[in-house]
C-alpha cells in the first residue's frame, strides 16, 4: 500500500483522529483512547499535529513540553527523539507546538519526511490528533492512517464540516491513487465537467470513471478498498442524537460510496469538562465513570472493527 508517496510497510497501526471542525472533542478522545490502550499494556505514541493549537499535553496533565515538532522541522531531530514519557503505562507523547510554522507552510518534502518517521516509530499504536480544517497537509496525514476516525458533535455545523472533510479526503485519495497510473488529469477533468457528465457527487464520479474506462475499475476497487471511516459521536444528549450516527453512514454510502462504521458515542458529562479544567488525565481519575466505559467501548470497537451494539435508553 502506498499513500502520498509513502509506502505503508510497517508494524503496528496508525489511527488518525480528525473531523474538519475544531472543538468537537478530538483531543480529549485521542488522549482518552491512548490512555485506555496503555492500560491494556499496549505500547502507544500520541502525536499532536494540531499546528498552532497543540494542547494534547494538557489533557494528559503534562506541562508544555520543551521539545516539539519544531525540533523535527527546524533542527532535523529524529521524531523518535521527541517522544516524551507521559507517566501512563508505556505511552509517549510527541507535541505539535510549532511557533514558526503554519500548517500550510510545511513543504511537501517535509511532510513526506514526517510520514516516513511516523511509520518507523517503535510502537503498537500511533494515535494522531489532527487539527481542524481541511488543509491538504491535514488530509494527507489523515490518509496515511490504518484507521481513519472522525469525531463530531450532533449539530449541523459539525456534521457539514465533517462531511466536507471526508469528501475532500476521498477526492484527494482518488487523485493520488490514480496519479501513478497516469489518470489523475482524467479525474480532475471529469469532476470539473461534472455537469456535462451529469455527475452530482463523488460516488457518481467513481461510477462514471469505472463505466468510461474499464481498466480503471479494478484499480479503484483496489486503491479505495481500505477507505473506511470510523464514526464517534461526542456530547450526546438524547437518543435522537444517536440516530445521527446511522444517518451519516447512509449519507456517506449514497453520496461518496464510502463505508462508515458507527463505533460509539460519548454522552455529555460535566465530569469530563471538570477533568479538563483540572488538567488531569480523565481515564486515570474517572476510570469507573459512565463516560470512561463509553470510551472503552468505542476503542474496543475500533480495535475489533465492530459497530456499536446498543443505543442509549
Amino acid at each position: 500500500m502506498e499513500t502520498i508517496g509513502v509506502k505503508k510497510n510497517k508494524e503496528g497501526e496508525i489511527w488518525a483522529i480528525g473531523g474538519g471542525k475544531g472543538g468537537t472533542g478530538k483531543t480529549f478522545i485521542t488522549s482518552s483512547m491512548g490512555t485506555y490502550l496503555a492500560g491494556k499494556g499496549k505500547r502507544i505514541v500520541l502525536i499532536d499535529v494540531d499546528i498552532g493549537g497543540a494542547n494534547l499535553h494538557s489533557f494528559l496533565g503534562i506541562s508544555r513540553p520543551k521539545k516539539s515538532l519544531s525540533f523535527f522541522f527546524e533542527k532535523g531531530v529524529p521524531l523518535s527523539k521527541l517522544a516524551l514519557k507521559t507517566g501512563i503505562g508505556d505511552m509517549y507523547l510527541i507535541s505539535g507546538d510549532i511557533h514558526s510554522l503554519a500548517s500550510d507552510s510545511i513543504k511537501f518534502t517535509q511532510k513526506l519526511k514526517l510520514f516516513r518517521h511516523i511509520l518507523k516509530l517503535n510502537k503498537q499504536y500511533v494515535l494522531i490528533d489532527l487539527g481542524g480544517g481541511s488543509h491538504k497537509n491535514t488530509i494527507d496525514t489523515f490518509l496515511i492512517a490504518d484507521k481513519m476516525i472522525v469525531v463530531l458533535e450532533p449539530e449541523i455545523i459539525a456534521i457539514e464540516n465533517m462531511y466536507h472533510f471526508i469528501k475532500n479526503s476521498l477526492f484527494r485519495k482518488l487523485k493520488m491513487s490514480l496519479r501513478s497510473y497516469g489518470f489523475k488529469e482524467i479525474v480532475e477533468y471529469m469532476w470539473e465537467s461534472r455537469e456535462k457528465y451529469k455527475i452530482n457527487n463523488l460516488n457518481e464520479l467513481i461510477e462514471c470513471l469505472k463505466n468510461s474506462f474499464s481498466h480503471i475499475g479494478d484499480i479503484l476497487d483496489k486503491e479505495l478498498s481500505d477507505f473506511k471511516i470510523y464514526l464517534i459521536l461526542n456530547k450526546v444528549r438524547s437518543s435522537q442524537d444517536i440516530i445521527i450516527g446511522s444517518s451519516i453512514k447512509s449519507i456517506f454510502m449514497k453520496y461518496l460510496g464510502v463505508e462508515a462504521q458507527f463505533v460509539g458515542y460519548l454522552e455529555y458529562d460535566n465530569t469530563i469538562w471538570r477533568s479538563i479544567r483540572e488538567r488531569k488525565p480523565f481515564m486515570m481519575n474517572y476510570g469507573t465513570s459512565r463516560s470512561a466505559k463509553e470510551i472503552g467501548t468505542f476503542t474496543e470497537n475500533i480495535l475489533q472493527g465492530r459497530e456499536i451494539k446498543h443505543s442509549r435508553s
